[in-house]
């Protein structure tokens, strides 16, 4: 593992529990796979009641392009908060991600961007089993007011 949770926990503001996580397994200038336990953990914070819904799989993903996105920023940058924008093509394969006993793995591409923004393709799965895809749009720094 390149990158395990205490060295994500630097580079991303998610912190506690919800850093979700555990570690990169690669990552180059143009994507990023992480592997997380955490949709298992009955902590987790995205669960309602005792389940953690499929859906919540996007948020695991979007951490992964939140860390690529510092990976990948020039050397002396200041980090810069990520909001994620726009879905699109999401296609959900599973109702719920606790009851699955593999890892999750989190796999995306940077398919374009600049300083301001960056849309991703991104792909959440467990064994040989495809979870969730889609694309992301993810807006860096501030808001506008």
């Amino acid at each position: 593992m390149l990158l395990d949770r205490t060295q994500i926990a630097e580079l991303i503001p998610h912190a506690g529990a919800m850093c979700l996580l555990d570690g990169v397994l690669r990552w180059d200038e143009t994507s990023i796979s992480c592997v997380s336990r955490r949709h298992r953990d009955p902590g987790n914070p995205l669960r309602r009641g005792d389940a953690l819904g499929a859906a919540c799989g996007i948020e695991f993903a979007a951490q992964a392009m939140a860390v690529h996105s510092r990976l990948t920023a020039p050397a002396g940058d200041r980090p810069k908060a990520g909001f994620l924008v726009s879905l699109r093509e999401v296609t959900c394969r599973a109702r719920r991600l606790d009851q699955l006993a593999e890892e999750l793995v989190l796999a995306a591409e940077r398919l374009a961007g600049d300083e301001r923004q960056a849309l991703y393709r991104f792909a959440v799965t467990c064994g040989a089993r495809d979870l969730m895809d889609g694309r992301a749009t993810v807006l860096l720094g501030l808001l506008p007011p």
